[in-house]
């Protein structure tokens, strides 16, 4: 099923990697940015200077700030705005989006408070589509590396078969290899939770603790990802994927991770205020790890970096105290609890 016209909501980093990525494949893209003034930039610019400087755009992307106007025959959606945003975003779409369309979740989040993943979302506040009209994109995707034309794999998952194959169809370039899924849970469990882990491994790098300790900490951080993801449905394969083992590879390990370089930052002293006052970015592992904190406590899963993860968050606990209280653990079996 090729797009007669692809709408990305969301004008960061990611979102105008995707609609770069899609309009060199010559399809008809239209970019939402949420102010008259931004889209006009973005126009005038043919760049994102902010977010993706030096990436010029192809000639068929075009910029809008009116919903109506790029929700107008769209085929496929894909919603790029930070997690805990995409409940207000979507509900300023809501009334201009077709049954027909497909809406894809490109955001990596667990949404505080509800504590609902990003396609449950879309479903509560998009009554006029069947769940089978609903996607979710993860994967170990770098916006920068896609942006320069590097080679990347991700993972589409849709409750239809049918649905994650017309994307995958749509949507699939010699630089962009999608495969499908039908594990909608465990494809956005993972891809949020492994943000978790980017802010640990930035730690770890920060301390320089050195290459054993960052093995243990990966192969840790997936047993967790994958305890809590079968505690609320999910299947422990996924987690051995792309989404799951891949896209926690590339985090902890990218320096354009934004979780990582927090990390790094809380490692060499600065608090977690003085870290986001100077990011222009979302750090999406910050939110995420309070909704798994209370999504563990529910489910009576143990996680215990996550755990130290938030200590150091929100209860203010010096990074090197949490290394050594992870270390000072009683002693487990490798793999228990699953």
């Amino acid at each position: 099923m090729p797009a007669d016209k692809l709408v990305i909501l969301g004008t960061g980093s990611w979102g105008t990697t995707l609609a770069v990525l899609f309009a060199r494949l010559g399809l008809n893209v239209t970019l939402w940015a949420r102010t008259p003034a931004e889209a006009a930039a973005l126009n005038a610019h043919r760049e994102n200077v902010d977010f993706l400087p030096g990436i010029l755009f192809p000639l068929t992307l075009h910029v809008t700030h009116d919903p109506a106007e790029a929700a107008r025959a769209a085929s496929i959606l894909l919603v790029v705005v930070p997690s805990q945003t995409v409940r207000a975003n979507i509900r300023e779409w809501r009334r201009f989006i077709q049954p027909e369309s497909i809406v894809v979740s490109a955001a990596k989040g667990i949404e505080v408070g509800s504590l609902m993943r990003m396609t449950e979302i879309l479903q509560a506040e998009l009554p006029q589509l069947t769940p089978d009209k609903i996607a979710v994109l993860s994967g170990p995707n770098i916006a920068r590396e896609i942006a320069a034309g590097l080679p990347a794999s991700t993972v589409v998952a849709a409750e239809s078969e049918h649905t994650a194959r017309s994307v995958q169809t749509a949507l699939m370039s010699p630089v962009f290899r999608i495969y499908t899924h039908t594990d909608v849970c465990g494809l956005e469990l993972a891809g949020a939770l492994k943000n978790i882990y980017a802010i640990a491994a930035g730690v770890a790098d920060g301390y320089s603790v050195g290459e054993n300790a960052k093995a243990a900490l990966l192969t840790r951080a997936l047993a967790e990802m994958t305890r809590l993801g079968v505690a609320l449905g999910a299947t422990p394969q996924t987690f051995a994927g792309l989404s799951g083992m891949g896209d926690l590879i590339c985090t902890c390990a990218s320096p354009h991770s934004r979780n990582h370089t927090l990390g790094q930052r809380l490692a060499q002293g600065q608090k977690l205020s003085e870290v986001l006052a100077s990011m222009k970015m979302v750090a999406e592992g910050i939110s995420t790890t309070q909704a798994a904190h209370d999504l563990a406590s529910k489910s009576g899963v143990e996680m215990p970096l996550m755990e130290q993860v938030y200590a150091v968050l929100f209860e203010d606990k010096s990074p090197r105290q949490a290394i050594a209280d992870l270390m000072g653990r009683g002693a487990r079996t490798e793999f228990y609890g699953l």
